[in-house]
């Protein structure tokens, strides 16, 4: 049985990441996941991707604040961008999804 132990309460961000903050993240991931792939394996990668803990570690590391909103859009956003042509070489596909009805 999952036993709630806390909560956290984390600001809204309503503006957009700056270009030069992309760009740098979209190579950053791109290290970071060549890296990753290459001494791990794509399946140890994605695994680290679905780690809530480790995302948001990524996330950061790649420039974001720690305890942003828009941390899993901008991240997912710049591995989309910067894996992009290397998806063959890798494996490593990302696909996004964007809903018309998202709420802020």
């Amino acid at each position: 049985m999952i036993q709630r132990t806390g909560g956290a309460n984390l600001p809204l961000h309503y503006d957009k990441v700056p270009l030069w903050l992309s760009e740098r993240m979209a190579k950053l991931g791109v290290i970071m996941a060549q890296a990753i792939v290459h001494h791990y394996g794509k399946d140890e990668f994605l695994r680290r991707l679905a780690n809530p803990f480790w995302f948001q570690s990524f996330g950061a590391v790649m420039g974001m604040g720690w305890h942003s909103s828009g941390i899993t859009t901008s991240v997912i956003g710049a591995l989309k961008r910067g894996l992009g042509p290397l998806t063959q070489e890798l494996g490593i596909y990302i696909g996004v999804v964007w809903s018309n009805h998202q709420k802020c």
